[in-house]
């Protein structure tokens, strides 16, 4: 345990380190939204300093930390190339904006450094299998890896869709409705969240693997009543209004499921 708790406080140095530096960056730039980036980027990068430093089983420990490189770098490299470079601040930071008002290169650097901290807690699936000494693959790891495989091909077949359709300039202010969000208005959301199941199960037969669940939890919190839904839709409502009403009425919110018929909604 104590070894956990060292790489656990190496892991934040690192994570506070680079948040800082993206923070400062983000002055000039005036675009928040480059800690999305800094999220992205730091899990696996996190996982990899697990992976070299921790003494667990080698093959599980790299298998993890494999899995969280392709995801984690293919997510913060199209945020940092569709939302950032180039666009406009997006509305749920635009939103906070308008919510602090005051004093907001600090509050900014306290969100900033809060997310060094969430990655360093979601990590937590990352540093318990690469602890995990078992000298064999349990069919929870293989478990872990088929939810995962499933999941990132969804968060990556959604995140595709959704950009297909905002290059379409005849598809500026209208909501997207086609593929994976015709059957959830956040498909990619629920994969993120589904990828996060995936570690956690990878992790569980660990010592201490109950802590994992911690992450799945933490991140349906945060999708649910922080930064995620809520901040989204409030902004999708404001410049989208009625039409985007009509979307929430007939398009489950999270879980992919079949739409209902706009008659049935009211």
């Amino acid at each position: 345990m104590i070894a956990a708790v060292h790489l656990a406080l190496l892991a934040w140095l690192v994570a506070a380190g680079v948040m800082t530096l993206l923070w400062l960056l983000h002055l000039p730039l005036r675009n928040a939204a480059i800690v999305d980036f800094g999220w992205g980027f730091l899990l696996p990068t996190i996982a990899i300093l697990y992976a070299f430093l921790a003494t667990g089983y080698a093959p599980r420990r790299w298998l993890i930390a494999g899995m969280a490189a392709v995801w984690g770098y293919r997510l913060a490299f199209y945020l940092l190339f569709t939302r950032i470079i180039g666009h406009p601040e997006e509305g749920r930071y635009v939103e906070l904006r308008e919510t602090w008002k005051t004093n907001l290169p600090l509050k900014f650097f306290v969100f900033f450094q809060a997310q060094a901290v969430l990655d360093v807690m979601l990590s937590a699936p990352f540093l318990l299998a690469a602890l995990d000494a078992r000298p064999i693959l349990s069919w929870t790891d293989y478990s872990g890896a088929v939810i995962w495989a499933v999941a990132f091909a969804g968060e990556s077949t959604a995140d595709a869709q959704l950009n297909a359709f905002k290059s379409n300039s005849a598809n500026k202010a209208k909501t997207c409705r086609v593929g994976l969000w015709k059957y959830s208005r956040h498909p990619n959301y629920f994969f993120e969240w589904l990828i996060w199941v995936a570690y956690a199960l990878y992790a569980i037969a660990a010592p201490w693997g109950w802590l994992a669940l911690a992450s799945p939890a933490l991140m349906l919190f945060f999708l649910f009543r922080v930064t995620g839904i809520p901040a989204t839709e409030a902004h999708a409502l404001r410049s989208r209004g009625e039409e985007y009403r009509r979307y929430q009425e007939t398009t489950s919110a999270f879980f992919p499921w079949f739409p209902k018929k706009q008659g049935a909604a009211h």
